[in-house]
């Protein structure tokens, strides 16, 4: 036998030194396709490259990958199963009676509750200690409850730390459990959007944490709650300040981006952790209903909750950090103590998966955009996330959440041409003739956030008002769209006037216009020509300078 060295090959590779030869085999499926689709043909990528909003500075579209973990996915949101059905069957009589024992406890810790507020107007100072004192009596009653859904024992890590120490606790939240417990635990001023006050009973007891409510969306109100953080937890006789900073609830197998209100105060933070260990029951409030997620703990022999204290995180020595570094420090301790990834996703994820589930869509999670990372790239809200999620809905997406060329165009009113294949194939990063709500939302942003964007709405405004009157007939803006697609007859002109007429009034005035481009970012391009190719114009002398 030839004996072979450890380096040479154990095959010759002359048998590779040869052409490879290359077929090309047609799809006869996708001819067939092609020729029924010839009605209605989807844009070519490779017909046009050129980039529909250069003239405001754009040198391209990026979008990065989906990313492929749902932060609120439950895995059990139904009843499955032999097993399943044979533990409720068994359960039911048990789980009547800690219904009972949940009904009773309530009521006890909510009569318990009303009577320690009874009176006190002064709710901007520490509660006297005697009403304090009287919420033990609630606080028992929530003891009672976390075992009626069948949390019977409770598994602690580590210790809470003084107050003096760490007079602000942040932890990662995945079930309604998770503020009973606390409420039990050590009594915490909760900081609490302005929606719980009018839930029943809720309501009340969370007052009596002295709550600091917060709407998320007004910058005013989270700038008070911000203030209001600060101010009680530099007083000692104010509980310590509890904060779940990732402003929902996850199912745990990732942490999602942090809010930065516990960390601009700049006091030491004790992180917190929960975990609840399962094999059948997905305790998570993820996309399952809290009727059903109660039933299923109630008809649970035993609940797992484990609990640990995690070292308090203080700012750097020597100087004053930045809350995201901060949050960034703190969020990283919690992640690897609980031994999961992080993500971008936020609230507005939650939002944008249940606009998609209540649009009946088959796949809501490819909604989700990690909102966060879109937030810091192009100052987008949520609220203008869900209105793109809205646009994007009309557009008919199919099953898995991909829109095609022909029902673009329908939404955005528009007739197959070379402005349109441009627009489409701008979005198109993958050239696949359909576009998702990821790359539908970055392009809408990415052109918005074009320093020249605001600017050229305004000249663009000019540039139609032909008359001077700061109003804009259907005629005028004819005109100018003509200039960038030609031969368009009357009814093409209306259709598109119609989405500018925002109050449909007949008439365009200056606030209509910039609305609607504000809405639909694509549709500036309709101005390009009338901004940048009429050099006998003022208006397109000033963009090319510019630019």
């Amino acid at each position: 036998m030839a004996s072979h060295d450890l380096e040479s090959p154990l095959l010759s590779s002359k048998i590779y030194d040869s052409p490879h030869l290359i077929l090309s085999v047609a799809d006869p499926d996708f001819s067939i396709q092609q020729s029924n689709n010839n009605h209605n043909p989807a844009p070519n990528p490779n017909a046009t490259s050129r980039n529909p909003f250069e003239f405001l500075g754009s040198d391209g579209l990026s979008v990065p990958a989906p990313s492929t973990l749902d932060p609120f996915k439950n895995d059990t949101p139904y009843i499955e199963g032999l097993y399943e059905l044979i533990k409720i069957v068994i359960c039911l009589p048990i789980a009547i009676a800690r219904l009972l024992l949940f009904g009773v406890c309530l009521a006890i810790g909510y009569v318990a509750t009303k009577i320690a507020l009874g009176g006190w107007k002064d709710v901007h100072n520490p509660m006297p200690k005697w009403r304090s004192r009287l919420m033990w009596v609630t606080r028992g009653c929530a003891r009672c409850i976390l075992f009626s859904f069948g949390y019977h024992w409770i598994k602690r890590k580590g210790k809470l730390a003084p107050r003096e120490i760490a007079p602000i606790v942040v932890s990662n939240h995945v079930s309604y459990i998770d503020p009973i417990f606390y409420f039990f635990e050590f009594f915490p001023t909760i900081v609490a959007a302005e929606s719980h006050d009018s839930m029943p009973f809720v309501g009340t007891i969370i007052r009596a944490m002295q709550v600091i409510y917060v709407n998320r969306f007004l910058p005013s109100s989270r700038k008070h709650a911000v203030n209001e953080i600060k101010r009680k937890a530099s007083c000692d006789k104010f509980p310590r300040v509890l904060l779940f900073p990732e402003g929902t609830t996850t199912n745990g197998k990732v942490l999602i981006s942090f809010q930065l209100g516990a960390f601009i105060p700049g006091y030491a933070i004790q992180p917190i952790i929960v975990r609840y260990p399962h094999v059948h029951f997905d305790q998570s409030w993820g996309d399952i209903s809290l009727g059903m997620l109660m039933f299923k703990m109630f008809t649970q022999f035993h609940n797992f909750m484990e609990v640990e204290y995690l070292p308090v995180v203080s700012t750097l020595d020597n100087c004053k950090e930045n809350p995201a570094h901060f949050a960034k420090r703190t969020s990283h301790a919690i992640a690897s103590a609980l031994n999961v990834a992080q993500t971008y996703h936020s609230y507005g994820d939650v939002m944008l998966l249940m606009k998609a589930s209540k649009s009946k869509q088959e796949k809501p999670s490819s909604y989700m955009v990690e909102m966060a990372k879109v937030e810091s790239l192009f100052h987008i809200n949520s609220l203008e996330a869900v209105d793109f999620l809205d646009k994007f809905l009309s557009m008919n997406p199919d099953a898995s959440g991909r829109v095609k060329f022909h029902d673009f165009l329908r939404a955005l009113r528009m007739r197959t041409c070379t402005l349109s294949e441009e627009l489409f194939g701008f979005l198109d990063i993958e050239k696949k003739g359909s576009i998702t709500f990821n790359q539908f939302l970055y392009g809408s942003a990415h052109v918005m956030k074009r320093p020249l964007f605001w600017q050229a709405c305004e000249l663009a405004f000019t540039e139609c008002d032909t008359g001077g009157h700061g109003l804009i007939s259907e005629q005028e803006l004819g005109d100018a769209i003509r200039l960038a697609i030609p031969n368009l007859d009357e009814n093409e002109i209306h259709e598109l006037f119609n989405i500018f007429d925002t109050d449909g009034d007949g008439i365009v005035s200056k606030n209509n216009f910039i609305s609607c481009l504000r809405q639909n970012p694509l549709l500036i391009s309709l101005f390009a020509p009338c901004l940048v190719h009429k050099y006998s114009s003022q208006v397109g002398h000033r963009i090319l300078e510019i630019v």
